[in-house]
């Protein structure tokens, strides 16, 4: 049970899912490098040991495949993850239990509410090694810089945390960082997000809003951080559901914030409302260039760390990367909570080909005609990262949605473009999407690939193509018996049917 960087690192070791690099790297441009072709080939996880102009290790790649996510998250199958979802589920919308059974489940979530709240960490790791401000540069961090039209270096999995300076409610995200100066950094975000917010309000009470970025910490707790489940709960009560224990808090040594106890490294600084400067361009999740944009400058004035610490990194890009590999996790977390909004859908699948969200697969049980439509649309309003979904394609619920063959046979037999297409323009969109004509702005559509039923159509819809029953059996009975039984039918090469998928 890893519950730090270090211990899941261990892990990967034990499991034959981690190499270490002794070379002499270079962490502008050539560890982004030989990370990416891992990553394409759902290689192990990456420690570089000897990073040149930096005394500090670099982890990267750890993330880079569904099994290390679960992993991570304490599962050996994805499909517990949404036993999982079950139980956010519960509690984002609890119901009247109507049985016995369901009150004592309720009652189980509920102790594992409990259990999962924040504990104090006494001599915290994470502050073994002190740093003043002037001592302090961000230039002996090993930040990397994975393109070459890049900005400068970054951060890019850093817990950065901030607090509702009103109420003291914090707020945990994964924002990129980009270095400006020895001491400065400016952050990332959208204006919905919840640092964001916090950034305007101390704006308008006149004062400066403290910053905490904790670094190198349990993936479990950046995989809490990234998933923005509609929920009254923090981050840390999330990460506490996902481990089945309470994250391990520590106070900033200069700021009213907690960060991970167990957190490598921890810096410590300021933004004054209305002080920017130019970030970008970077390479994002979209695989181009973005623009640049005044960005919060934080000042840094103190950095805390553990004793011979390890960094952890990752980097944006056209999939297959780290981000994808999350999202899919996190796909298979929502399903439960989506059915229980929109209770027709049985199964959906945000492809990592599709960016993992611009395209959702959705599947439902269809009793009327129109019914894909209005789930079309209840997907698109059921939680706030479907909102920037570009494309929905509907299908039956006999369709496999995560076997592209066929939901391609779907689309191709079942839709007429006319009739089973329908778009809505000019939505609020994702700014990075240089697809739309105008930034922020842009359409959105749907596919109804199910079976058409009256009135949809007025015609009789063909009758699908099956085995005789009876014949079918027989042939599994004897399968060994006609000289075929080392042949596995279950593992089939896609670029066999020509494909060309590596």
């Amino acid at each position: 049970m890893a519950r730090d960087l270090r211990q899941f690192i261990e892990l990967l070791e034990k499991k034959g899912q981690l190499k270490r690099i002794k070379t002499e790297v270079d962490a502008d441009l050539e560890i982004a490098e030989i990370a990416n072709r891992m990553l394409q080939a759902g290689g192990a996880g990456l420690l570089f040991e000897n990073v040149k102009n930096s005394p500090y290790p670099i982890a990267v790649n750890l993330l880079g495949t569904l099994e290390r996510v679960c992993w991570a998250m304490k599962m050996e199958n994805p499909l517990e993850l949404e036993e999982l979802g079950k139980k956010l589920g519960m509690l984002q919308q609890p119901k009247p239990p109507k049985k016995i059974s369901q009150a004592i489940d309720f009652g189980k979530v509920l102790f594992d509410v409990v259990k999962a709240k924040p504990t104090k960490g006494f001599f915290p790791p994470c502050q073994q090694v002190v740093i003043e401000e002037k001592d302090l540069d961000l230039n002996t961090l090993p930040l990397i810089r994975p393109y070459p039209k890049d900005a400068g270096k970054i951060i890019t999995l850093g817990l950065v945390i901030t607090k509702d300076c009103e109420t003291g409610t914090p707020n945990v995200g994964v924002y990129r960082l980009q270095l400006q100066s020895d001491k400065t950094m400016t952050v990332h975000w959208l204006s919905v997000r919840g640092g964001a917010r916090h950034l305007r309000k101390a704006s308008l009470m006149g004062k400066k809003l403290e910053v905490a970025i904790a670094l190198g910490v349990d993936p479990l707790i950046i995989l809490a951080a990234a998933t923005p489940i509609p929920v009254d709960l923090s981050e840390w009560l999330f990460a506490g559901l996902y481990g089945g224990e309470g994250v391990k808090l520590a106070k900033c040594k200069t700021l009213d914030l907690e960060v991970p106890a167990d957190s490598e490294f921890v810096l410590e600084g300021t933004i004054t409302p209305g002080e920017v400067l130019p970030d970008g361009p970077f390479g994002d999740h979209m695989g181009y260039y973005g623009g640049v944009e005044d960005s919060p400058l934080i000042r840094f004035h103190c950095m805390t760390h553990r004793k011979d610490p390890i960094y952890l990194t990752t980097f944006s890009g056209r999939p297959p990367k780290e981000e994808a590999m999350m999202a899919i996790a996190l796909n298979r977390i929502y399903t439960p909570i989506l059915r229980q909004q929109v209770s027709e859908i049985t199964d959906f699948f945000l492809p990592m080909e599709a960016l993992s969200y611009k395209a959702a697969v959705i599947s439902i049980d269809k009793a009327y005609p129109g019914q894909a439509k209005r789930a079309a649309m209840a997907f698109w309003s059921a939680l706030p990262q479907f909102t920037y979904t570009k494309f929905v394609i509907v299908v039956d619920k006999e369709i496999n949605i995560r076997d592209p063959r066929q939901v391609v046979w779907a689309i191709t037999s079942k839709v007429d473009p006319v009739r089973d297409v329908f778009i809505l323009p000019e939505t609020p969109f994702d700014t990075l999407d240089f697809a739309s004509e105008k930034i922020g702005l842009g359409g959105r559509m749907a596919i109804d690939a199910t079976t058409k039923v009256y009135p949809e159509t007025d015609h009789e819809w063909g009758e699908v193509l099956e085995s005789d029953e009876k014949i079918a059996e027989k042939v599994t009975q004897r399968w060994a018996e006609y000289g075929l039984g080392e042949l596995n039918l279950e593992e089939v090469n896609p670029n066999l049917f020509g494909y060309e998928i590596f």
